[in-house]
């Protein structure tokens, strides 16, 4: 499956456009965490842990929109778009991350 944010793949063609595929993934952080990253930005430098939080996010709703994809038949998904949203109060953060593109078949 080619995966790209780009609006096509170079040297193939688009002969159907299948649908637009979707992937979601709401990671819960923990309250340790969150304290120390917020002492880490206070001080400077980089969250390792929500760094990790952010990839392990993106990827699994990759995966899922990936899925989605191959469901539908497709050869590959176009146009991707990754958004990221943080949820959450003052005991309980939340991380979304969605995304989106067309899946096509190639010819």
């Amino acid at each position: 499956m080619i995966v790209t944010t780009t609006d096509g793949v170079e040297g193939k063609r688009v002969v159907e456009y299948v649908g637009i595929v979707t992937g979601e993934a709401i990671m819960g952080t923990n309250v340790f965490r969150d304290m120390f990253a917020g002492i880490r930005d206070f001080v400077g430098g980089r969250s390792g842990s929500y760094e990790k939080e952010v990839k392990k996010a993106k990827d699994h709703a990759l995966d899922q929109m990936v899925e989605e994809a191959e469901e539908l038949g497709a050869d590959a998904v176009i146009g991707i778009d990754l958004d990221y949203e943080v949820i959450g109060g003052d005991k309980r953060t939340l991380l979304m991350a969605i995304a989106n593109g067309t899946a096509v078949k190639l010819g």
